[in-house]
């Protein structure tokens, strides 16, 4: 029975705020998901990931061993991801970055959170940031089929990153002002998450469900096995081994799905991996959360 509370402890906020999402859309109610997404990737959470590592509760190290971790990843499923690709003759810009790129945000912060505590917020930051700037920059590179550096300069998330740094390598507390600032705002950062999830489950539809199934097993069965795998070969323990299996294991992101319809480069398959990935991370949650838990 404790570990049975434990699992809903850690899963019910998540399906709460996605169910509202969901039923919020399929209601008619507005919902602008341009509007919410701007607020969250422009400001929520860049105020979140600064006001996380100006008061750091993990050490440095801890914490750049997470982003190496999640680098080496990356590195992972875009080697496995094209080879698959070009097995399969799918072109890459259209599905590597579906690919690439999982939910590290919308899912796997607020999962990391729950199970983990700060600490384990702290983790998955590590891991979300890498993630974001390699969708914003190497994912929309794909995506458009050119790279430009103004996208990078163009990312929020990059300054906040730097600035978040700047207090954290130098051990220097942020002001209280600027501190509660920033946690106020980056606070609303992952209940909008979660919830615009649960509308885009509602808005987007499967295309050609023999290859979004069989890409979308990929990711999650390919994403558990390359994060099992970084875990063991960086000697990963605790928290910071269930943090990395679980952002490897996330559904594909919403944003390669906007970026896809963005470039028009098979929206529809991308959308179709989007619905499963997450439906089936839903599913097989419980089973995750027992894997990476301690015992």
């Amino acid at each position: 029975m404790e570990v049975v509370s434990q699992l809903f402890a850690i899963l019910a906020p998540v399906f709460i705020l996605s169910g509202i999402g969901y039923y919020w859309a399929r209601s008619g109610r507005p919902f602008e998901s341009e509007m919410v997404m701007a607020i969250v990737t422009n400001l929520a959470t860049p105020c979140l990931i600064f006001a996380t590592l100006s008061r750091l509760t993990v050490s440095t190290e801890a914490f750049g061993e997470m982003a190496l971790a999640a680098f080496l990843c990356g590195l992972g499923f875009a080697l496995i991801g094209r080879l698959a690709l070009w097995l399969l003759k799918l072109p890459a810009h259209s599905y590597l970055p579906a690919l690439m790129f999982p939910n590290t945000g919308n899912l796997g912060l607020p999962l990391c959170l729950f199970a983990f505590g700060e600490a384990g917020l702290a983790l998955a930051i590590a891991v979300f940031t890498v993630n974001s700037v390699g969708q914003f920059t190497l994912g929309a590179a794909l995506a458009s089929g050119e790279w430009t550096i103004k996208r990078l300069l163009h990312t929020p998330i990059v300054y906040a990153l730097i600035a978040g740094l700047a207090f954290m390598l130098t051990h220097t507390p942020s002001p209280d002002w600027l501190y509660n600032t920033t946690k106020l705002m980056g606070g609303v950062a992952i209940p909008l998450m979660v919830t615009a999830l649960g509308v885009s489950l509602a808005q987007l539809k499967v295309n050609r469900l023999p290859r979004a199934m069989g890409l979308s097993l990929l990711r999650l069965v390919g994403g558990f096995a390359i994060g099992l795998l970084v875990a063991w070969a960086l000697g990963l323990q605790g928290a910071a081994r269930g943090v990395m299996v679980i952002q490897a294991s996330m559904p594909t992101a919403v944003f390669n799905y906007l970026f896809a319809q963005r470039f028009k480069r098979e929206p529809a398959d991308v959308a179709g991996m989007v619905v499963i990935t997450t439906l089936l991370t839903f599913a097989f949650l419980p089973l995750l959360l027992l894997f990476v838990l301690p015992g």
